[in-house]
């Protein structure tokens, strides 16, 4: 009796991406691009502020010499770049999902439209072959995690997933010291970017150290391309201090955290939603300045990211 053959193996389709002819010229042409999120876009801000921010982040990257390539889900596809309507429509957009890890495919596979956490931009960036990317702030070890193991997966895609992330910092409403240590369990490289303290989102310093630090964009590019050359799964933490003039300071922000944090806790908010809520209720409490300083990172973020990508090219 003849043995059976084996089966074929299932051959796996390619992934959804749908580029913008802008980031599909320059990938092509070897250019540098910038990754963004969308998160920002659907649930950080309120109309029309999320649309003005999101294109003036657009504008800092260009002028740094780079190409910004806005990632969110549409119609089962994964979209890198956005052109001007398209993100007039996810702006506007109210029933927008808050895309991570564990929903992404979920969400492309249904037709959804969904923005981008700091994971699944990570994910998608690294499927697109775009090797840096631009943030606010990334997630972390909730207050209180002890209890309700409430941990971003921001920090896990942080140590699988090759892709060099900018940002002010981890969001200051979260447990710094916690996040720290989760990112070092995770094999992270926390790089201060010209400073020797961690920043806190919307401060300058939140008390700890950077565990690493580098002044010049080409330096970090380094860093990512020895890591490759290493086999070391996982990406980069560069943590950028908000501009001075932009800050809100710590003494004046811990309270008004607390206070949000006792609400959210008090009217049962938990999971994704409590970020927004978080940030929902400082905006308010602020009277305004968090989104103000909000943008200002971010801003300030995308032109480190285009100065390390064009850094990351120059090695190519």
């Amino acid at each position: 009796m003849s043995a059976r053959p084996p089966l074929p193996r299932r051959q796996h389709a390619a992934p959804p991406l749908a580029f913008s002819p802008e980031v599909a010229a320059a990938l092509e042409q070897g250019q540098p691009v910038v990754a963004l999120e969308s998160t920002i876009i659907t649930h950080g801000m309120p109309w029309p502020r999320n649309l003005e921010v999101a294109r003036e982040v657009e504008d800092e990257v260009r002028a740094a010499g780079a190409v910004p390539a806005t990632i969110a889900v549409r119609r089962g596809e994964i979209r890198v770049g956005l052109k001007p309507a398209a993100m007039e429509a996810l702006a506007r957009e109210e029933g927008a999902l808050k895309l991570s890890r564990a929903d992404l495919a979920a969400a492309l596979a249904s037709g959804a439209t969904g923005s981008t956490t700091v994971a699944a931009t990570m994910i998608c960036a690294r499927l697109a072959g775009i090797e840096v990317f631009a943030t606010g702030g990334i997630g972390g070890v909730h207050r209180g995690a002890e209890r309700s193991f409430d941990i971003s997966a921001d920090l896990t895609e942080l140590g699988r997933t090759a892709v060099t992330v900018v940002a002010a910092g981890a969001k200051a409403i979260l447990d710094l010291p916690r996040t720290l240590e989760v990112l070092e369990t995770q094999g992270v490289p926390v790089i201060g970017y010209g400073t020797d303290a961690f920043p806190a989102f919307w401060s300058r310093e939140s008390g700890l150290r950077a565990p690493l630090r580098m002044d010049r964009p080409e330096q970090i590019a380094a860093a990512h391309r020895m890591r490759a050359r290493l086999g070391l799964e996982g990406g980069q933490l560069v943590a950028n201090p908000i501009p001075p003039e932009h800050e809100i300071p710590a003494e004046r922000l811990d309270p008004l955290i607390a206070q949000a944090a006792a609400e959210a806790e008090a009217q049962g908010v938990t999971g994704k939603a409590v970020t927004p809520f978080m940030l929902g209720r400082i905006l308010e409490l602020t009277g305004g300045d968090s989104l103000e300083a909000n943008g200002a990172l971010v801003r300030a973020n995308a032109r480190l990211g285009a100065q390390i990508a064009a850094a990351l090219a120059a090695l190519d």
